[in-house]
């Protein structure tokens, strides 16, 4: 779907989840401190509005004590963290990731503030994963999808996983389009991002292939109706900050 973006081009053996997930094993011990200052802290508050979103659905739902949900793509586990920190502690979060670095990051995170029995976090693949059919109430997922090797596949694996009228939430980067934030957006992406991630993380590729798998995402309606495609309904994009990023949402 789309052009074949990968962090390691010059590795044509190794398929694009094999290059992801070494990258991300690079980046573990740098990866919390750049996501923040490459965000300037944004991005804590597009987690806390997806998390809004995740637990007006559960009440909804009559589900606010005991809810599984999932944070695909988990990294470092700070949605899975931040989702127990505002208020889902009878809720269980398993974590899936298919790096191991950045889960051992994510584990310490965890152990460190006593919610071992609330989070769990697993090695798995978004394309494959071990779950029963009808197992969770909601999935979120951020900055993840665009990583996928098959996104249509990773989406409708989500969706195989989640129970009927849970909630699917993708929080992931999107490109402004209206000046002076487009134009801002694409040189702060192209060349500022790469040169402190490069000098910080000692992976250069790492936040080159950041701004080309942007730039490659299909995002806002194409998104929408590959989730659609994917069975997902009622799907609805908000975008956020100016059109840095966008929250996806649809129901099984």
């Amino acid at each position: 779907m789309g052009t074949r973006i990968t962090p390691y081009t010059a590795q044509d053996q190794e398929s694009k989840k094999e290059q992801v997930a070494r990258m991300f094993d690079n980046i573990a011990h740098s990866y919390d401190f750049l996501n923040h200052l490459f965000s300037f802290g944004i991005d804590v508050l597009w987690r806390k509005k997806s998390i809004r979103i995740l637990k007006r659905h559960l009440a909804a739902q009559k589900l606010e004590g005991g809810a599984k949900i999932m944070d695909m793509a988990t990294g470092t586990a700070d949605f899975a963290i931040e989702a127990v920190r505002m208020g889902l502690t009878d809720a269980h979060v398993t974590g899936v990731d298919i790096s191991p670095g950045m889960l051992d990051v994510g584990r310490q995170k965890i152990q460190k503030r006593g919610w071992s029995k609330q989070i769990e976090l697993m090695e798995g693949d978004s394309a494959n994963l071990p779950f029963d059919q009808d197992t969770f109430d909601a999935y979120i997922v951020a900055f993840g999808v665009r990583n996928f090797e098959h996104l249509d596949k990773g989406l409708s694996e989500m969706h195989r996983t989640l129970k009927t009228g849970g909630l699917g939430i993708v929080l992931e980067f999107s490109k402004p389009r209206h000046f002076p934030m487009k134009q801002l957006f694409a040189f702060y992406f192209r060349f500022i991002m790469p040169t402190i991630g490069k000098l910080v993380s000692k992976d250069a590729a790492a936040y080159t292939y950041l701004p080309e798998s942007v730039q490659a995402f299909p995002e806002g309606k194409d998104f929408l109706k590959i989730m659609e495609s994917c069975g997902y309904q009622n799907c609805k994009c908000i975008a956020l900050t100016g059109g840095i990023a966008s929250i996806y949402t649809g129901v099984k």
